[in-house]
């Protein structure tokens, strides 16, 4: 074997990769690059399984190639090599793989890297824990799942960036470095050298800007873009993500559905799903309601009911007081779940619990009623009546505060089991009229619920500043099997309105003309009415692999506290970088 490393690739041109190969490929001479697998020694052959980003393929290697054979006993897993050889049909066909039908036997072959033991081996599933891979992503990204996932993410980028155009929209970059703004979540910010003591921020998105391209005219934009917050992570949260980011200028709300239904039409055909749009559209109050969440899972049949008009004809002192206090009782009932143990009832009202909620009643109906309540037959009968229920089902109850009691019976819906359908199922919804802003107690002010550039309801406008929890805001988000896929609204096209809703959440005039100043004076020069949406394309892509987590299907993610294992980043800095931007640590 030629194991020259210098200029290791001259006269050696790949002509196909290894996963490639197929029946019709039959007694032609290749040349193949890759990474070493596995090998197995049978004496008088020697078998390489090669691997590159398409796949696994077979090398065999004959003893009459004595010397070829000695050189091949040398390789080791994740070695570097080339190949060059004949396809040939394999005797022993291994159905479970694409090049199962053929091998390629070798005639020639060139060591180009050696490669020290790794830390894990390179197989599905991953045989090493997340800090592990972090560390060593580099080796877990040769995994075949996680060359499937970035081939996906690059095939979905490229289908939104044909889509988009094919639409009308310009691809459009908006600045990295920009001015921190009071709202949202916290910035990143990056020190100035030039202007000592004063800082850019990192965009949490390019709300403002993309705005101002309305303002501009280019009337349809979009941008595959990188954003960043700094904020506590979740499964599904990174400090660095990607966001399909929408603007459209002239516009009202179902044209935007419209447009973004039909990119995830295209988008899901790349896993064979055929989606049938419109998706269903919910109100915020009805999802709440119905779901006990603003981002409800569908794949789960079940509803929550209001009973409180049931309850008010109820004995129970436990509900008497809740009512007196201006609480209500919701229920959720589970058909053909009577079945469930004592022990898995305890757990459920434990969970409810730790919610928030003073605790969970049950019902069911099996053989007769059981129930936590102390109630006679006529009232469990017009509680099963209210629910709909039938012999062998199962109702759940809690009585607390509104916004309690919808939370904490929403999340014990959550980890109910979805529809069996013996595949995967994906169930969009749209969410729309959000209140336009929330309390925030740790910041102990209102917020905007969405962003301080969202239109409230038409018809709500004039409650804006004496009954604010009233206004209901031009807002939506797209949600896809329990997951926020994406969020939007129409957006506030006029000056005044926009001072005004500036005023409500809080901001000084001063606040106003040192972050927002020149959007303020931009809208009154003519600004079009326009709206748009952010796509998580992280997590878009995460549903699309069918992963639990936007870690998997980023190249090289953060841990769960924002570190990077492999780069060792954030890291200390010199105090000669430090003085440089006029900084000195604190001790």
């Amino acid at each position: 074997m030629d194991n020259t490393t210098h200029k290791p690739t001259e006269a050696w041109k790949r002509t196909h990769y290894c996963g490639e190969l197929r029946p019709a490929h039959d007694g032609q001479d290749v040349v193949l690059m890759g990474w070493v697998h596995k090998s197995r020694d049978m004496g008088h052959l020697l078998f390489i399984d090669l691997r590159d980003r398409e796949g696994l393929v077979q090398i065999v290697i004959r003893s009459e190639k004595a010397a070829l054979i000695e050189e091949a006993k040398k390789l080791r897993t994740e070695y570097v090599i080339g190949v060059k050889g004949t396809v040939r049909p394999r005797e022993a066909k291994n159905r479970d793989l694409a090049t199962g039908e053929i091998e390629v036997e070798a005639k020639e072959m060139r060591l180009f890297a050696v490669s020290k033991v790794p830390p894990f081996a390179v197989a599905d599933p991953a045989q090493a824990s997340e800090e592990l891979r972090f560390k060593y992503r580099y080796i877990d990204l040769r995994r075949p799942a996680m060359q499937r996932n970035i081939r996906l993410r690059h095939e979905a980028a490229l289908r939104v960036r044909n889509f988009m155009s094919r639409h009308g929209f310009f691809e459009i970059e908006t600045p990295f470095l920009i001015n921190s703004t009071p709202e949202g979540a916290r910035d990143y910010l990056v020190p100035s050298r030039i202007y000592k003591g004063r800082f850019y921020a990192l965009p949490q998105s390019p709300q403002i800007f993309k705005q101002t391209l309305m303002i501009s005219g280019f009337d349809r934009y979009f941008q595959i873009v990188r954003c960043f917050r700094d904020e506590d992570l979740r499964a599904d949260r990174q400090p660095e993500f990607t966001q399909i980011d929408v603007e459209m200028s002239f516009i009202d709300r179902e044209e935007l559905f419209e447009l973004i239904e039909g990119l995830m039409a295209v988008l899901f055909e790349l896993v064979g799903e055929k989606l049938s749009p419109p998706f269903p559209r919910l109100t915020y109050a009805e999802a709440m309601e119905r779901y006990g969440s603003d981002k409800p899972d569908l794949r789960i049949p079940l509803e929550m009911k209001d009973l409180t008009a049931v309850a008010a004809g109820l004995g129970s002192d436990i509900i008497k007081t809740v009512l007196a206090a201006g609480g209500e009782l919701k229920g959720l009932l589970v058909p053909k779940a009577a079945g469930q143990s004592r022990a898995q009832l305890d757990k459920l009202g434990e969970k409810a619990k730790s919610l928030g909620a003073k605790g969970l009643f049950w019902i069911k109906k099996q053989d007769g009623f059981k129930s936590t309540l102390k109630l006679a037959p006529g009232e469990l009968e017009a509680i099963w009546s209210a629910l709909g229920g039938g012999e062998g089902d199962l109702a759940l109850m809690i009585a607390d505060k509104k916004k309690i009691a919808l939370k904490a019976l929403g999340e014990i819906r959550r980890t109910w089991p979805q529809e069996q359908s013996g595949k995967r199922l994906f169930k969009f919804a749209w969410l729309t009229d959000f209140p336009l802003m929330e309390w925030s107690g740790e910041d102990n002010r209102l917020v905007s619920m969405h962003h301080p550039f969202t239109s409230p309801l038409d018809e709500d406008v004039e409650y804006l500043e004496k009954e604010t929890a009233r206004v209901r805001a031009k807002a939506y988000d797209l949600i896809l099997n329990g997951v926020e896929v994406g969020g939007g609204s129409i957006r506030i096209h006029d000056m005044e309105l926009q001072r005004r809703i500036f005023n409500v959440l809080g901001l000084t005039p001063k606040e106003i003309e040192e972050k927002f100043g020149y959007f303020i004076e931009a809208l009154g020069y003519g600004a079009p009415p326009h709206g748009g949406i952010a796509l998580g394309f992280d997590r878009l892509v995460m549903l699309l692999a069918g992963e639990e987590s936007i870690r998997e299907v980023i190249p090289f993610p953060k841990t769960t506290s924002a570190l990077c294992l492999m780069t060792n980043s954030p890291s200390v800095v010199s105090e000669r970088q430090l003085a440089e931007l006029g900084l000195k640590l604190k001790a």
